[in-house]
């Protein structure tokens, strides 16, 4: 739709356009020059002075020389300066870089963090339990407590009896302690569990690796076709090859663990290292003088169902498997294993000696695993593996890993800003160095001025972004230039293209940087340095690209003018030295490319920008070649502009369907119901982050939990089904018993072959290991299986018969078939020998026969058809299955060893199975008493790196007085079943013996709920005392809460604990301490970290879009220009939201932080248009079309350079697409989705809207920016009060429903 030229808002009157139409009759060199330096020639002197001195350093080669090595050398020294003398900039890779800090759920866990580090040493379950003074002096406390209430009982009676008899009860639990303690500190004894006290680490005089220090995790997951479960032969056997693979190491036994215990395991012997923590330790044992030991080093796999029967007797089992386990369904999707490993090592006397030498020792060799392990996974089982240096060595590989993508990056738009730049080497090395600089100066504003300590996850991302925008930059200032080259004053020309380019980029560059400057409020650490970082690191690109550019091209145009040795001199003079010389492409005699030209149309005095090619004022031979600038400014203009001009209503319709299209998707796209990635899900780090809220809590560790050390070695006894294999329920088939099933055996089949060159390959089946020559035995190469076992006749599941035929009708070697049936006689088959092969999974082997002659038959491992035959399966095509061999290396073996099938469990010798014990699956609620809060007066910066400060004890608090308040507290929440798991309060903490005293104080603590933990599990409940007096006290939960769910859904959770707990503590008396408890959890701050990062992303989002108004609309001065700018904002912010939702994509936390920056990068090329409209009216002349001949004119003057700088700023988030850090990847797909968007909109709906409604004769004079200002900060100010008063008005509700 076309309007009428309105009245314009922010100008003072009319006059200023025939003053501006007088101006345009001036002189052709002069014209453009007044409009773009009017403030300079017509105004003050001072101001004019200034650009003349501007103007003169750029247009001296030597003083622009001299400003290009001040420019380089300055960012230079001062990050020299700051790697020399200021603190190092840690990189903080971490999780916990995301939580909030200042919010209430991690203050009152941080406070409960602290006061438990403070008192027990360490937070999670590996810490070391009290020491033993502040064990006895919490017990001696309570027995004085005790033995007062009994002398005041006595009061009355004989005074000579009733006191003592309270302290014959004391003296009772004393020696009960005492003896407990005893108990403790024996040796390992048959069958007996763990210890529930554990000795304190850090005991000196430990023999050398006693002590398991460090760990390897690994979880073995069941994949592929058919049932998820671990515990098959095929499985098992994998796992068995991986956990010896990597006891193998040349270096492992100078770190594995060595505990007392091994040394009673006589096939561990000479080095008696610890074997892995897994139930193999019953699947694989090993026999050594007529016993049975329980290792898992076994050469062969035993009975399934029996050694399982056997490890589910003891609690401990169910930590290695998943939760759907259960006794009368053994099968599980996974399979847990630690290996662990011990200090002191060699040449260390304690743990405490050069303790970080022994911990850098071991990382250096541990991370040599992760190469390995990488490998090891199947088709049948994933291998995942971590522990804290494995998990932490490759989280930082994988971050520089996708480092490496940004020189990817670079290099494209290396050759990029070459080709786009008319192939000049020195423009596009100096635009590159431009943005470089400006990040070694931005890095010094961020560590040494803003003195921010982290560098976090988040920062990588500029890597790859500031390109993009530099670039853009950098673009505009050579288009700007080449187009001012009508001005044939070289002051003239520099002063327009600073001027010009410099508004121009500065206004982009304000709203790009105030976007992610709006980050800053967000209250997570990670996103407030990234906001800062990405402005800074924008502001200081600008700055940077608007002072060196103008010298390079300085330097570089005149250079085009004088010969090589002078170029020499000028560039070792600006200490660049080393740079060949050629022409420029900027100056007018040079037979470089030209980027951009300006045309001079005939009937008009006034130069009209254009960027066709200056054909006709070239020298004959010196023409201009611009293939490229001018191949894309005829696209743009003739393919793009004229066609949306002309059509300008239809474009606005489409783009007002497509926007009430967007916004209705926007509506649907719903919050995340899952916790953010952080790493591609096929990634072992991302899987084993998944699969850990299904496993035990972290701090859980199972050292002692295998058969190493849960069972004696066990003499072996003859029993009915040593000969056989007996699985586990799920797998066994019908067969005969072993008493009336005829003898068995195992007999090797070994293959050779016969390569006859063109022909086809013969392959050779025999039981006589001896090869004739010139067959030759076959190798493990291209799948091929040089032998396997089978038994001679039907035994257990091996009941598939299997017949290997010969025919000698073949010449002049005969051929070998394998079949499922009999040897067909028509083409001379004969049978050579039969086998019996298995019919459930063990050693999968593929057979098939080639259709060619002589039809041999071929073995393998994969593919099915062994690669010479295709088809279905059938009689000579197909799968069997053949025992296990006990070594991977070798598949021969005719004797199994004496624990093949070995069935502990015979006759019932096993007991009954253990009762599931909790292992933190859920999360776990503490609700503590005592503590007030966290005192972080002290901290200076949000960050989690540092001190975390020091807790607020409440003086009121007393445990005596509130003994009987606090157990019924703790019964009212276990018997939450809602809230609280069964068995699942751990209301007493470990090891100071309260079960059995707290009853006698109060009549309330009987009957306490008592936690089903692993034996050896410390409890999460915890007291803290100081100077003789409890000061607070946690009771423990684990929660009903699953720990895999998504924050928007657990929060929930959350609340449903807040309101339980305060209708709890509001029934107890005013004058209760207790009244100030609280509840925490790590898990909730967690959720509130990602339900923060969304909101305080979407308020940024709104923040940048307020920002880029008041610039918008100062930069405009008119509504008419903002309003395109606007409409188009909205319409790229709802597209790209819609696309998002229809990639399936959810918004969570990573998501609302890439959408923050959109308004900024969105804004760039709809204003550098208006901009592109705001020049072409300042020097054309009124024409009946004048508002569409200025848009069509906007689109030459700066189409090229958007179009580039997009395709830029695209091409350098591409590589951001395949990077495994998922915010890495989501970021980069959002920016290129949303530079695809914006350009496009840019192009065609933006100039639609110019040529529809924007003003036809304005040119911006002072007075409408003046009036712009004023209005901006007159609504800034009404907008701030509206906030201040409903913050007022929401604050005074508050308060008055709360009364």
């Amino acid at each position: 739709m076309d309007v009428d030229d309105e009245p314009m808002l922010f100008q003072t009157s009319w006059g200023g356009e025939e003053e501006e139409e007088e101006e345009e009759e001036q002189e052709e060199e002069d014209g453009v020059a007044h409009a773009a330096g009017q403030s300079c020639f017509s105004g003050e002197a001072g101001v004019c002075g200034l650009w003349r001195a501007v103007g003169w350093v750029y247009t001296q080669p030597c003083a622009s020389g001299m400003v290009l090595g001040v420019v380089v050398l300055l960012p230079c020294a001062l990050f020299a300066y700051m790697l020399l003398y200021c603190p190092p900039l840690d990189i903080d890779l971490s999780y916990s870089a995301f939580e909030v800090h200042s919010h209430f759920s991690a203050e009152r866990f941080d406070a409960l963090a602290i006061a438990v580090k403070t008192q027990l040493g360490s937070w999670d379950r590996r810490r070391r339990d009290l020491d033993n003074s502040e064990s006895d002096a919490l017990r001696e406390l309570l027995l004085e407590r005790l033995g007062r209430q009994r002398s005041g009982a006595a009061a009355g009676r004989d005074k000579s009896t009733e006191p003592d008899l309270g302290q014959k009860e004391i003296e009772k639990h004393k020696n009960s302690h005492h003896r407990a303690d005893e108990n403790e500190d024996r040796s390992w004894d048959g069958n007996s569990t763990l210890p529930l006290i554990r000795r304190r680490r850090y005991a000196p005089n430990y023999y050398l690796q006693s002590q398991a220090l460090w760990r390897i995790e690994l979880v073995f997951v069941a994949q592929g076709k058919g049932d998820r479960n671990i515990f098959t032969p095929e499985r098992l056997q994998t796992i068995h090859h991986v956990e010896r693979l990597l006891m193998k190491h040349p270096q492992f036994h100078q770190f594995c663990w060595k505990p007392l215990e091994m040394l009673r395991d006589l096939p561990l012997g000479p080095s008696y290292c610890s074997p892995p923590s897994s139930l193999l330790s019953y699947l694989y044992p090993s026999e050594r003088g007529g016993k049975i030991y329980y290792d898992g080093m076994g050469p062969d796999l035993a009975d399934i169902q029996g050694s399982l029967s056997l490890a589910i007797t003891h609690p401990q089992f169910y930590w290695y498997v998943d939760e759907s386990l259960s006794p009368e369904h053994l099968s599980s999707s996974l399979l847990r294993s630690e290996i662990h490993f011990g200090a002191p090592l060699p040449s260390y006397y304690s743990l405490q000696d050069r303790a970080d030498e022994q911990r850098s020792r071991f990382k250096n060799f541990v991370v040599q695993y992760a190469d390995i392990l990488a490998k090891q996974s199947t088709s049948q089982v994933k291998v995942l593996y971590g522990g804290t240096e494995l998990f932490d060595d490759e989280v930082r590989h994988t971050f520089h890993n996708d480092m490496m993508l940004a020189v990817i990056s670079g290099a494209c738009i290396t050759v990029l800003v070459y080709v786009l730049t008319s192939f000049s080497v020195f423009l596009t090395f100096f635009g590159l160095a431009s943005i470089g600089l400006s990040c070694l100066m931005a890095l010094f504003f961020y560590h040494v001025v803003f003195g921010v300590r982290y560098l976090g996850i988040l920062n990588g991302v500029a890597a790859f972004v500031i390109i993009g925008i530099g670039v853009d930059d950098v673009f505009v200032f050579i288009s700007t230039f080449r187009q001012a080259s009508h001005l044939h004053q070289p002051q003239q020309r520099m002063i327009y293209t600073i001027k010009t380019a410099g508004r121009a980029t500065f206004l982009t560059s304000f709203t790009t940087a105030a976007a992610y400057a709006a980050n800053t409020f967000s209250q997570i650490p990670a996103v407030h340095d990234f906001g800062l970082f990405m402005a800074l690191i924008v502001s200081c690109c600008w700055l940077w690209v608007s002072v060196l550019m103008p010298a390079a091209l300085c330097v570089w145009t005149e250079c085009a003018f004088s010969s090589l040795l002078l170029c020499v001199m000028l560039f070792v003079h600006a200490l660049f030295s080393g740079l060949s010389a050629s022409h420029g492409p900027l100056s007018d005699e040079d037979d470089d490319v030209a980027l951009l030209s300006v045309e001079m149309e005939p009937d008009s005095d006034a130069a009209i920008l254009s960027l066709s090619v200056e054909t006709p004022l070239s020298p004959p031979g010196q023409q201009h070649v611009g293939v490229v600038s001018t191949n894309l400014q005829w696209a743009l203009k003739h393919l793009v502009a004229e066609p949306a001009v002309e059509r300008r209503k239809a474009v606005l319709g489409v783009f007002l369907l497509v926007l009430l299209l967007s916004a209705g998707c926007c509506c649907l796209l719903r919050p995340a119901t899952h916790a953010p990635l952080l790493f591609r899900r096929d990634t072992n780090l991302q899987t084993l982050l998944a699969l850990r809220s299904n496993l035990s809590g972290q701090g859980i560790s199972c050292p002692m939990c295998s058969g190493v050390f849960m069972e004696k070695p066990h003499p072996l006894y003859t029993h009915t089904s040593s000969s056989a294999f007996k699985f586990s329920t799920h797998q066994q088939t019908p067969s005969t018993t072993t008493s009336t099933a005829p003898q068995s055996s195992l007999l090797t089949v070994y293959i050779s072959k016969l390569d006859l060159g063109a022909s086809t390959t013969l392959y050779r089946f025999s039981l006589n290991t001896s090869t004739p020559s010139p067959w030759k035995l076959c190798s493990t190469d291209h799948e091929e299986v040089s032998s396997f076992q089978a038994y001679n006749h039907p035994c257990s599941n091996y009941t598939t018969r299997m017949t290997v035929c010969v025919s000698h009708v073949y010449h002049p070697y005969p051929s070998w078939m394998i079949t499922s049936t009999s040897c067909d006689p028509r083409h001379g088959w004969t049978p050579e020998f039969s086998f019996y092969a298995a019919s459930s999974p063990q050693q999968r082997l593929y057979f098939a026969q080639r259709r060619l002659r002589p039809h041999p038959s071929r073995v393998c491992v994969t593919p099915p058809g062994c690669s010479i035959s295709s088809g279905p399966d059938g009689p000579t095509q197909g799968t069997f299955y053949a025992p296990l061999p006990s070594d991977p290396s070798s598949a021969a073996k005719t004797k199994p060893s004496k624990t093949f099938g070995f069935n502990p469990c015979s006759g019932g010798a096993c007991g009954h199975p253990a009762v599931r014990p909790l292992v933190d699956t859920g999360a776990m609620v503490f609700v503590v008493f005592g503590i007030l809060g966290v005192n972080r007066t002290e901290r200076r910066d949000n960050h989690v790196i540092g001190d975390m400060g020091s807790i607020i004890l409440d003086p009121d608090f007393d445990i005596f007085q509130e003994m009987g308040r606090l157990c019924k507290i703790c019964k009212a929440i276990s018997a939450n079943r809602q809230l609280v798991k069964p068995g699942g309060a751990q209301c007493l903490p470990s090891g100071n013996k309260l079960s059995s005293i707290l009853p006698l104080l109060h009549p309330e603590c009987h009957s306490l709920p008592e936690p089903n933990l692993l034996p050896g599990q410390l409890s999460h409940g915890a007291v803290g005392m100081h100077g003789g007096k409890v000061r607070w006290l946690s009771m423990a939960f684990e929660s009903t809460t699953y720990k895999g769910k998504s924050s928007f859904q657990t929060y929930s959770d959350f609340l449903q604990w807040e309101n339980f707990i305060q209708e709890q503590l509001a029934s107890l008396p005013q004058s209760s301490a207790l009244q100030r408890g609280f509840q925490t959890c790590e898990h909730w701050k967690q959720i509130f970290m990602e339900i923060i990062g969304v909101e305080s992303a979407l308020w940024s989002l709104l923040l940048s879009l307020a920002i880029c108004v008041a610039a918008v609309s100062v930069f405009t001065a008119h509504p008419l220009l903002l309003l395109p700018v606007l409409i188009t904002i909205l319409g790229v912010i709802s597209l790209v939201v819609a696309v998002m939702y229809w990639l399936g994509w959810e918004m969570g936390a990573v998501e609302a932080i890439s959408l923050s920056i959109l308004v900024g990068s969105s804004v760039d090329y709809c204003l550098h248009l208006v901009e592109g409209y705001l020049l072409a009216g300042e020097t054309m002349p009124s024409t009946p079309a004048e508002r569409q001949r200025r848009t069509l004119e906007a689109v030459n003057h700066v189409g090229v350079a958007i179009v580039s700088s997009a395709v830029t700023t695209v091409i350098s988030t591409v590589p951001l697409f395949f990077c495994v850090i998922v915010p890495f990847a989501k970021f980069g797909q959002i920016v290129a989705i949303n530079t695809a968007v914006s350009i496009l909109f840019t192009l065609t709906v933006t100039v639609a809207m110019l040529a529809s409604m924007a003003p036809a004769r304005f040119s911006r004079p002072p007075g409408a920016v003046l009036k712009a200002i004023l209005a901006v900060m007159a609504a800034t100010a009404l907008g701030a009060a509206v906030c201040w008063v409903g913050g007022q008005l929401g604050t005074l509700a508050w308060q008055s429903i709360s009364t």
